[in-house]
């Protein structure tokens, strides 16, 4: 009896289950959103092959287990452009660090906004002093 055989075997069974499409659900579509289900997905798997003294004590086998739990839902609106018309709705209660985190990620988006205003104030006001020094050589 060959190991690879049940390892093959299930191998494959637990790539079939392995696909982006089972974390990042298909698109739901709706009057106001698109909404995207996100998942978790865990699964482990073993083998085992052993045999006696003579031939009639030969055995494999292989098993594997999965699970899946719904995590989240992205809210894409169809009404409003850009970042802010897309929402992430937690299922699950974010712990402290996952918190602190989200918390994190949304004051950078705030900076990064914030600073690209102020390059584009900065920059509208270098136009307009070179039109202005243009304005005064003519």
């Amino acid at each position: 009896m060959n190991i690879g055989d049940p390892i093959k075997t299930t191998v494959e069974e637990i790539g079939k289950v392995l696909n982006i499409k089972n974390v990042v659900g298909e698109p739901i579509e709706t009057d106001d959103f698109t909404l995207i289900p996100i998942t978790k997905m865990g699964m482990g798997f073993g083998v085992g092959m052993g045999e006696g003294k003579d031939e009639t004590g030969k055995g494999a086998g292989a098993s594997g287990g999965a699970g899946i739990e719904p995590i989240a839902m992205v809210m894409i609106s169809k009404d409003v452009l850009g970042n802010d018309g897309v929402k992430i709705m937690s299922f699950k209660t974010p712990d402290l660090l996952t918190r602190a985190i989200s918390e994190i990620g949304n004051a950078a988006v705030k900076i990064m906004d914030k600073d690209q205003e102020m390059i584009k104030e900065i920059y509208m006001k270098k136009i307009a002093k070179k039109r202005e020094a243009n304005e005064l050589k003519k």
